[in-house]
C-alpha cells in the first residue's frame, strides 16, 4: 500500500517546481550581454532580497532582519557560504558549458557529507565513501576533454560552488536551524554590499542595461527565490531520498534549456561522467533510506 499522503505529494510536487526554476540559471546568464559576474550577483541578490523579505514576513509574521539576527554565527556562516556559492556558480556558467556546471554542482550533497564529519563529527556511512570515490570517477570523465584556463577555472569555480552550498547545509545543521529562509535573506543582503563594493573598487558600473538588470532582478525573484521559497515549503513533507532525487531536476534541465533555446550542446565526456556521478549521489540517497541509520550517520 502506498504511503504517500495528498500532503507529500504537494510537497514533493512543490520540490520539483524549485527544482526546474533553479534549473533556469543557466538559460538566464547565458541571455545577459553585457553585465560581468558582480554586476549579475548584485541585482540577482536585489531581487532574492525583496522576495524572501515579503515571503518571510507573511509566512512567519516576524520581522526578517530580526529572524536573520537570531540564527547567530550559524546563520552568517550558512549566508556568506551562499554568497560565495552564488559567486562560483555565475563565474562558472559563464567559463564552461552549462551541463558542465549544473553536474558539478550535484557534487554538494556528498561534499556535505564530508564536512559533517570534520566539522560536527558526524560519521559516514560506508555506502557514501564508496558514492564519493564513484562521482570522483565521473568527474574525471566529465572534465577529460576540457582544456584551456577559462575552462578549468569554470570547472574549479562550480566545485567550488558546490562546497559553498555544502558548507551552508552543514552550518544549518550546526545552529540547529529548522528554517533555511532567514539565512538565504541574509546572504541577498551580503551579496548586495559586497558586490556594491566590489563593482565601485572595480569601476563598474551599477547601472545596468534594461535587459541586463530585468534578467539578472528577475532570476533572483523567480529561479532564486520562488525556489527556494517552494523548496522549504515542500521539504517538510518529503523525505530525504526523495529531496535529493526531485532535486536533481535542477542539474537535469539546465543543460536542456539552453540546448532548447540556445542551441548549446553537451561533450561525450560530459555526459557520460555526469551520468557516472548522478548514479552514484541517487545510489547513495537510495542505499541510505532502505534502513535507519544511527542518528549522525549521513
Amino acid at each position: 500500500m502506498s504511503t504517500t499522503t495528498p500532503r507529500n505529494l504537494t510537497g514533493m510536487v512543490f520540490v520539483f517546481i524549485a527544482g526546474v526554476l533553479w534549473s533556469t540559471v543557466g538559460l538566464g546568464i547565458r541571455l545577459i550581454e553585457e553585465a560581468v559576474v558582480w554586476q549579475i550577483l548584485l541585482y540577482r541578490s536585489l531581487g532574492l532580497a525583496a522576495l524572501l523579505y515579503v515571503v518571510i514576513r507573511l509566512r512567519s509574521g516576524q520581522g526578517p532582519f530580526t529572524m536573520a539576527r537570531r540564527a547567530g554565527l550559524p546563520g552568517l556562516v550558512a549566508a556568506l557560504a551562499l554568497v560565495a556559492a552564488y559567486t562560483g556558480a555565475i563565474y562558472a556558467i559563464q567559463n564552461t558549458s552549462v551541463a558542465n556546471a549544473m553536474l558539478l554542482f550535484a557534487c554538494s550533497p556528498l561534499l556535505a557529507a564530508v564536512l559533517g564529519w570534520v566539522w560536527l563529527g558526524e560519521r559516514v556511512r560506508p555506502q557514501t565513501w564508496a558514492a564519493m570515490a564513484v562521482a570522483g570517477c565521473g568527474i574525471a570523465v566529465m572534465v577529460w576533454d576540457k582544456t584551456g584556463t577559462a575552462a578549468w577555472g569554470g570547472n574549479l569555480a562550480a566545485l567550488g560552488s558546490a562546497l559553498g552550498f555544502a558548507i551552508f547545509t552543514v552550518a544549518l545543521r550546526w545552529g540547529k536551524e529548522g528554517e533555511m529562509m532567514p539565512s538565504v535573506f541574509l546572504s541577498g543582503l551580503l551579496a548586495v554590499v559586497i558586490t556594491a563594493v566590489v563593482c565601485l573598487g572595480s569601476d563598474l558600473p551599477l547601472v545596468l542595461s534594461p535587459r541586463d538588470s530585468a534578467i539578472a532582478f528577475g532570476m533572483g525573484v523567480v529561479q532564486v527565490g520562488a525556489g527556494m521559497t517552494l523548496y522549504t515549503i515542500g521539504s517538510k513533507t518529503v523525505p530525504a531520498v526523495e529531496l535529493t532525487i526531485l532535486s536533481m531536476a535542477e542539474v537535469l534541465l539546465g543543460p536542456v534549456w539552453v540546448w532548447l533555446f540556445l542551441g548549446e550542446t553537451a561533450t561525450r565526456y560530459t555526459l557520460i561522467g555526469g551520468a557516472i556521478l548522478l548514479l552514484a549521489i541517487a545510489g547513495n540517497a537510495i542505499s541510505g533510506a532502505r534502513r535507519k541509520p544511527p542518528p549522525g550517520i549521513v
